[in-house]
């Protein structure tokens, strides 16, 4: 099949790749405008451009896909189908009547569970023990359109959103590519997700991203764990924007984990530990306003913190 691929960031990349190296006939590649990175701010491609660009195949950046030159640009490419990973924007339904076979999305989650933006941040933060990939057919409402196929991916116990989201986005590549292959022999055939299920997994927010030590620490491993690399857990610490990296979970029945109030911390010669709704947990990498990334004992060392110190105290 003649196929324009659509995405944008990193997680993108693997797919294309993997389309580029397949039985199809890679046309075109959509991705968003170039934006404002780094210090400088200058206008930089996304990573999908980079790479499409190195492997010769033309690119468009529509500001947005219901611009009626993109979709003059689109019908000239002549796509059977365009397959999509986390392109970035809506698509109106005059673009998704284009290519004969519609645009099929590779999205990183089991569906009908966790619809929407930020379905591993979400599968994470509340304890999923399994997650996954499924390809679907877009249709005007969100995630719900007929699936192809699926793949399943186990969440381990200390993987962060970014460690699973590699590896849903290499399993999912070669998901998208045995999509397109069904489509086009015509031995896969999309069915109507369930009704029962449904979960959604909106964009996680700074805000969102707020550790509250008053929670269990379980709850609090998780969310540290969603939120990294974005959009990064914190806390406050003298008044000041204080960021956590993953934390180690500590053995409640060991000498280890010691009885302290939510927040307050416990400065050991080679560990910080901090109290939270149940069990104290070990801080790993710390984060404090105006400083490098370390270790939480080098801060601690570093800054003087001694114990009875308190994080997230306005």
């Amino acid at each position: 099949m003649r196929i324009v691929f659509a995405g944008t960031p990193e997680v993108a990349v693997p797919a294309l790749n993997a389309l580029a190296e397949s039985g199809h006939e890679l046309v075109g590649v959509v991705t968003r405008p170039d934006a404002p990175a780094g210090r400088g701010r200058k206008l930089v491609a996304s990573p999908v451009a980079q790479r499409a660009e190195e492997l010769g195949v033309p690119v468009l950046k529509p500001e947005h896909p219901r611009d009626p030159e993109f979709q003059e640009q689109l019908k000239a490419l002549r796509p059977d189908c365009c397959p999509v990973v986390a392109y970035g924007a809506l698509l109106p339904q005059s673009a998704l009547d284009i290519p004969e076979h519609g645009w099929v999305n590779l999205h990183f989650s089991c569906l009908p569970a966790w619809r929407g933006a930020a379905p591993v941040q979400h599968s994470i933060w509340a304890g999923d023990e399994v997650t996954g990939a499924t390809t679907f057919r877009i249709v005007k409402a969100l995630d719900a359109g007929p699936t192809f196929g699926v793949m399943t991916e186990r969440i381990r116990p200390t993987d962060t959103a970014g460690d699973l989201l590699e590896r849903l986005a290499e399993g999912g590549a070669g998901l998208l590519v045995a999509t397109l292959d069904g489509i086009e022999d015509g031995s896969l055939v999309a069915r109507e997700q369930p009704e029962d299920g449904v979960s959604f997994a909106p964009k996680i927010l700074v805000e969102d991203a707020r550790i509250d030590w008053t929670l269990p620490a379980v709850q609090i491993d998780r969310q540290v764990r969603a939120c990294t690399p974005g959009p990064g857990a914190w806390t406050t610490f003298e008044g000041e924007r204080f960021k956590i990296a993953p934390v180690t979970l500590l053995d409640a029945d060991g000498d280890e984990a010691p009885a302290l109030a939510p927040g307050t911390l416990e400065v050991r010669k080679n560990a910080v530990l901090v109290g939270t709704g149940t069990t104290a947990v070990r801080l790993g990498e710390v984060k404090a306003f105006g400083k490098k990334q370390m270790q939480a004992a080098d801060w601690a060392r570093g800054t003087r913190v001694e114990t009875g110190a308190v994080l997230g105290a306005e």
